[in-house]
């Protein structure tokens, strides 16, 4: 997107067409006003259209411009942290509804690609969370047994029954969630918006809200050629936001996270990588994914950023681990590489705040953004439509405010990101 390929990649590429929007021109009248076109933002007007609650989305650049577009496309259940933290950091309420919430929320998804035909090569095989040496398997150990313990459908694999999974010996073991999957996530956000239109949503992109001031009891958005009116306003911009109320953006520290997709394999060595077509990240503390696309492309990404000196240190590693891993890949050039940037809160847990009177907003998924980005929209369009109360929520209310050392963390991950990509024995 803007002319940059290494934004959105292989998803640019392989995507469906945007639906049809216009910039704002003018001055105009809603229920509810909706800053970002991302899957939070596009789940709540699609939700609130449902309800016969008017809406306006404002996206400042393009639908999925931000993380939706640019991510490894795993709907996951769950947060980073292990189930048993969501009630220890929040509170048995709060916990509980959390982990109910997301621990559905990939069946959330599921269904409204379903319903809306949505062309974004779903896959509900489940995902794998393999485990690296003695401690991966131990750590995967806690998170079946936390899990387990509140009905959910996942099962600690061996390490062979692991390789026949992948494809490849390098794990330990490896947690089988059915109830994740993947998908292409910047077709799943695009189909997303359209859905969100069929239903009576108006979309604006190139529209960025650089003001929100009262107007008597409602709230004026501006944006550098029109405004729009409403009594409610949500933020949905997450860890790309920019002018109004950017502390969403400050409380969060960015971690960048690279991904390099190989040219289509051969059907031969396809049928050797991944054959249930599950989604895959390990556990290492800096950590990698892998995921094959519905042509046989391998999609590999871990922690960095791919400009300057770390675009030639990370692409370097890719290469190794690549091929370390999955030797049966042989020669195999890359097709294409982006990257961009994860909102990492505090406790790794996500934030519902009132920004002011009717201004709301739930942003921090920790790189979790697919599967919570839709149901946490959802929940905000049952709160406006009164057909849920703060009470209700499955997240307390908190202030924002800024991240402890925040520059300086960023500066720490990418460089520890290069310096373990440059060091790591393995690759």
């Amino acid at each position: 997107m803007l002319n940059d390929k290494r934004t959105h990649g292989l998803w640019e590429t392989t995507a469906p067409a945007a639906p049809a929007t216009a910039t704002l021109s003018g001055d105009v009248r809603t229920q509810v006003c909706i800053i970002g076109g991302g899957y939070t933002g596009n789940s709540a007007a699609l939700h609130l259209a449902k309800k016969g609650v008017a809406s306006i989305v404002l996206e400042a650049k393009e639908i999925g411009f931000g993380g939706a577009g640019r991510n490894v496309g795993l709907v996951n259940a769950g947060m980073w942290v292990m189930p048993d933290e969501l009630p220890n950091v929040l509170g048995e309420v709060h916990g509980d509804r959390l982990l109910k919430l997301l621990g559905d929320a990939p069946s959330a998804v599921f269904d409204i690609v379903e319903s809306y035909g949505i062309a974004c090569q779903l896959q509900k095989h489940g995902t794998l969370h393999c485990g690296v040496g003695q401690a991966g398997l131990e750590e995967l150990q806690q998170r079946e047994k936390q899990w387990q313990s509140r009905g959910a459908p996942v099962r600690l694999l061996s390490a062979e029954e692991t390789a026949q999974k992948v494809g490849s010996r390098a794990y330990s073991g490896a947690l089988l969630d059915l109830r994740a999957g993947t998908i292409q996530p910047l077709a799943y956000v695009r189909g997303l918006a359209k859905a969100a239109q069929t239903e009576g949503a108006t979309l604006y992109t190139g529209s960025p809200a650089l003001e929100v001031i009262p107007a008597g009891t409602q709230w004026q958005v501006k944006t550098p050629q029109g405004s729009v009116t409403a009594d409610w306003v949500i933020m949905a911009t997450d860890a790309y936001t920019q002018g109004p109320w950017e502390i969403i953006r400050r409380e969060q520290v960015h971690l960048p996270y690279f991904n390099f997709a190989t040219e289509p394999l051969s059907h031969n060595v396809r049928a050797t990588i991944l054959p249930g077509h599950e989604g895959v990240w390990d556990t290492k503390e800096v950590l990698s994914s892998f995921r094959m696309d519905v042509h046989g492309r391998l999609i590999f990404g871990s922690v960095g950023a791919l400009n300057g000196v770390g675009h030639g240190i990370h692409r370097g590693w890719a290469l190794r681990a690549l091929h370390k891993i999955f030797p049966q890949v042989g020669d195999v050039k890359f097709e294409a590489e982006w990257y961009g940037q994860i909102g990492m809160t505090d406790d790794n847990l996500p934030r519902f705040h009132k920004f002011a009177p009717n201004v709301i907003g739930i942003s921090g998924y920790n790189g979790r953004g697919i599967a919570p980005g839709t149901v946490m929209g959802r929940t905000l369009a049952e709160l406006i439509a009164g057909e849920k109360s703060e009470a209700d929520l499955p997240l307390p209310v908190t202030a924002p405010r800024d991240a402890k050392l925040r520059a300086l963390k960023e500066v720490f991950y990418e460089v520890g990101a290069q310096a373990a990509h440059l060091t790591d024995s393995r690759f």
